[in-house]
């Protein structure tokens, strides 16, 4: 098969990395790629949000498959536009997409089909969704409705904070992402990722993980796009993994077949484990990013006839196989993430953090200059292990992550902290 990956992170390298190991790949080609990517495969420089660019590369390089890494496309309808065109894609259409880019309407459709979430209202102005701010009290989580890059949720603390982040949304420094608001009740628990495919009807469990969304040691700093993340994730029993298909997805894929938008694609359930249980504080309508390199590396079956699987409705008869090792990564960041980085800064070291046993090095914002290897994003490099224990995949990484020299990076030191902790008591 040839095949068109869209995307240029850690995400997409994982998944080039993966894909590369398939016998039933003859060509894989990335748009726009990067430093890292350009490794595994061919990279072309095809504007992603072009559709009819797209259309025409894969007509003319006669591309069996496009898989879809980021969200933005598929929440334009790229899928849509592919499919019209007689190319087959992985991923949702644009109207299933909605389960990411609009936390209203994925909020709704929980209410409409009993799925447990967290009470919410929807607010279109400041000043009601200040008054209901009041009246619930803090801590209380303020999402814009659309997609924001991962800076769209604010889990405030005060009074203060949750007004001042209406504020922020509403005064567009979000964009369209902040015309309408969701407020909602602040849940207690430990969050995991949860991962399933889709085919419109048929849905089964990928895996779990954990990531830490704040930018320093011990959960401090603002929220990031992810700085790091483990799989398996500890807090997902056999039986909490039950209840999350069972309450949570299961209950999505059938409403949206109802609603005449059948989810096809891989739907990615950030939850909340609570003492009652399972519950959905929101979903991505892609492979997580950085969870897709941990999912990566412990999948042991061929990635490419599961992507088939969704794209063709055949998902019923399928299932996979997993490494039972842990997986670990570690996100190195320019210094200034998740705000204003600078880019070109050199990085070396690379060649010799790779030769530590376990380890993957998945690039995210690279480029290449000559032989130089150059920083060309806020989320840089995902530095990856495996691990008989997350202590063991954790130990892996940082050391390969001491080997790597990069003035301008950064990155926390504690990733995994729970799960060893875990370990250490078992």
């Amino acid at each position: 098969m040839n095949i068109l990956l869209l995307g240029s992170g850690g995400r997409e390298h994982a998944l080039a990395w993966k894909m590369t190991s398939s016998s039933l790949v003859r060509r894989l080609v990335c748009a726009p790629g990067n430093a890292g990517i350009a490794r595994e495969c061919e990279v072309v420089a095809l504007d992603v949000a072009d559709h009819g660019a797209v259309i025409a590369f894969c007509q003319a390089q006669k591309i069996d498959l496009v898989v879809v890494g980021p969200e933005a496309p598929l929440c334009a309808g790229i899928v849509d536009d592919l499919t019209a065109a007689g190319v087959k894609a992985f991923g949702p259409s644009r109207a299933a997409a909605q389960l990411e880019g609009s936390k209203g309407f994925t909020k709704d459709l929980c209410k409409a089909n009993g799925i447990p979430t967290a009470a919410y209202e929807r607010f279109t102005a400041a000043e009601p969704a200040k008054r209901y701010v009041r009246a619930q009290g803090a801590p209380i989580v303020v999402k814009a409705d659309g997609l924001a890059a991962g800076k769209g949720v604010v889990v405030a603390t005060s009074l203060a904070e949750a007004e001042a982040a209406i504020d922020v949304m509403f005064g567009g420094a979000l964009g369209e992402a902040g015309a309408d608001v969701v407020v909602e009740e602040f849940l207690q628990g430990e969050e995991a990722s949860f991962f399933a495919l889709c085919d419109g009807e048929t849905a089964i469990s990928f895996a779990s993980a954990q990531d830490h969304k704040r930018a320093f040691d011990g959960d401090e700093g603002p929220n990031t796009g992810g700085m790091g993340a483990y799989s398996p994730a500890p807090v997902m029993t056999p039986e909490m993994s039950r209840r999350a298909m069972d309450e949570i997805v299961l209950p999505t894929v059938r409403a949206m077949k109802a609603m005449g938008a059948p989810y096809k694609g891989v739907l990615f359930a950030g939850l909340m484990i609570t003492a009652d249980g399972p519950k959905l504080i929101e979903y991505n309508v892609r492979f997580g990013d950085p969870e897709c390199q941990v999912l990566m590396l412990r999948l042991m079956s061929d990635l490419v006839p599961a992507l088939l699987a969704c794209c063709d409705g055949m998902l019923k008869n399928f299932d996979l196989r997993w490494y039972p090792d842990a997986a670990l990564t570690v996100v190195m960041a320019a210094k200034g993430y998740p705000g204003p980085t600078t880019k070109g800064s050199v990085i070396e070291g690379l060649e010799a953090a790779a030769e530590v046993e376990g380890v993957e090095i998945f690039h995210a914002g690279t480029k290449a200059d000559g032989g130089r290897i150059l920083a060309n994003g806020g989320r840089v490099l995902n530095v990856s292990a495996l691990g008989k224990t997350v202590a063991q995949a954790q130990a892996r990484a940082y050391q390969a992550i001491d080997r790597i020299r990069w003035a301008d990076g950064f990155c926390r030191r504690d990733i995994g902290f729970r799960a060893v902790e875990r370990e250490r008591k078992v």
